[in-house]
């Protein structure tokens, strides 16, 4: 088979597989079995597996995915989540929007402590959304906001997506963390601007919270809030972050000190009952297994793809693109929106980054720049339908009267938002470089 047609017969079956409800991890794993034996031979597996079990599994840096996991589920239930909502809930409570807007400053400080974008989205979603539309909130303005900020945990550091992405990449994760936090800041200001003047030009859209529920909490009675709800996740960011940027710990270290962090967390404000803590090992140890089921059959996947010369047959059609460097920087950017509707971020980062990165290091392009700039389009993957991930999170909790179509056009607005923020970082690149040039000198 030739390799023009090993990649329309490799990604065809892909796609093909995916929409028939088939697992990612072993979609990818079965196209590489079938593509070696129709393009380069069944001898290409044997080269395969000791590429997985040498490089991919051998990898310190992935040690850090099922710490950061087991740290985002300690944390989550812990319940000092739900608490910390009610307290920002209450201190912008004279904002017109502030429960939206809240949502949105929540979101970030969940995406700093547990970065997993399925756990924000519920939470928020179980504990806001409900209140949102108690009180009058536009409907998808309420979704919308909920399903975008929840989203900044796989940008905002730490995140396991940054650490895969590192592992794929000559990027250190520090610079990375550094690169990527920014960006996720700046679009966690961008979705909180858009909150105060939707708000602002439309009122109906977000109602002050009544009088009456203001009068029921003192000064003081919030200021103790504050201090007991969210400075203990505050101490777990700057404990993570803190001794990453500093160069006290490697990613892996600092993985181990934020687990060390939840946990402690988890007895102050848990039920510290052992059958909870037995059920946090054994969701954090599905969640991992899943993400290193879907980087062997990714890893199996994009080895067959290269062997076989698609690879090459990529190359020529990115570089054939009109508008030299920028016209193919487009037209990867644009791929990685187009699988965002199909695939989730694991699977596109396992299958984009081998094939990219080496067009990127020829052009000459910030390889730094250019990672980040991914993982900040990677944001519309869960947002934009059919399989956006976040759609399906906030529909499994949301209330009667929220339907599918609802949250479709609620995201509209948001992956506008985000596709502005690329356009940001395309013109001013230091948003992305500036800050690991600062923290870490030369990455």
């Amino acid at each position: 088979m030739s390799p023009e047609m090993l990649t329309l017969f490799m990604f065809g079956g892909l796609l093909i597989g995916l929409f028939m409800g088939h697992p990612l991890a072993f979609v990818l794993g079965g196209m590489a079995v079938l593509g070696a034996w129709l393009g380069p031979g069944a001898n290409t597996l044997g080269i395969i597996i000791n590429n997985i079990f040498g490089n991919a599994m051998d990898n310190y840096v992935l040690v850090a995915i099922p710490l950061f996991i087991l740290m985002a589920r300690f944390l989550n239930d812990s319940g000092v989540t739900e608490k910390m909502f009610d307290t920002m809930r209450l201190l912008l409570a004279n904002l017109r929007g502030g429960l939206a807007l809240t949502v949105v400053v929540v979101s970030v400080l969940l995406a700093a402590t547990t970065g997993i974008v399925g756990a924000s989205i519920a939470v928020m979603g179980m504990i806001a959304l409900v209140p949102m539309l108690k009180y009058g909130y536009n409907k998808e303005l309420s979704t919308g906001v909920i399903m975008a900020s929840g989203c900044l945990g796989i940008l905002i550091p730490p995140s396991i997506m940054l650490i895969l992405m590192a592992s794929y990449s000559p990027v250190s994760v520090g610079a990375l963390f550094a690169g990527a936090l920014v960006p996720g800041l700046l679009l966690g200001v961008m979705y909180a601007l858009y909150v105060l003047v939707i708000c602002h030009l439309k009122p109906s859209y977000g109602p002050l919270v009544p009088a009456e529920e203001q009068a029921e909490t003192s000064t003081r009675q919030l200021l103790a809030m504050l201090g007991k709800y969210v400075l203990p996740p505050m101490a777990l960011i700057l404990g993570v972050l803190g001794s990453l940027f500093t160069g006290i710990a490697t990613a892996t270290e600092a993985s181990a000190i934020g687990v060390t962090i939840a946990f402690l967390l988890f007895l102050i404000f848990g039920d510290r009952k052992v059958s909870t803590c037995y059920n946090t090992l054994i969701e954090a140890s599905k969640t991992t297994t899943m993400v290193m089921l879907v980087l062997v059959g990714a890893t199996a996947f994009t080895g067959v793809f290269s062997i076989g010369g698609g690879m090459e047959v990529i190359h020529e059609v990115v570089m054939a693109m009109p508008g030299g460097n920028v016209g193919a920087l487009i037209l990867m950017f644009f791929l990685v929106f187009i699988l965002g509707m199909f695939l989730d971020w694991t699977g596109i980062v396992l299958l984009s980054f081998p094939i990219m990165l080496p067009i990127i290091d020829g052009m000459g392009v910030d390889v730094l720049w250019f990672v980040v700039m991914v993982a900040v389009v990677l944001q519309t993957s869960f947002l934009t339908p059919p399989f956006g991930y976040a759609l399906f999170y906030l529909k499994g909790v949301a209330p009667k009267g929220v339907e599918t179509l609802d949250l479709y056009r609620a995201v509209i607005p948001f992956v506008a938002i985000i596709v502005l923020a690329c356009l940001l970082m395309a013109f001013f690149p230091a948003i992305i470089t500036g800050l690991p040039s600062t923290l870490l000198g030369s990455y």
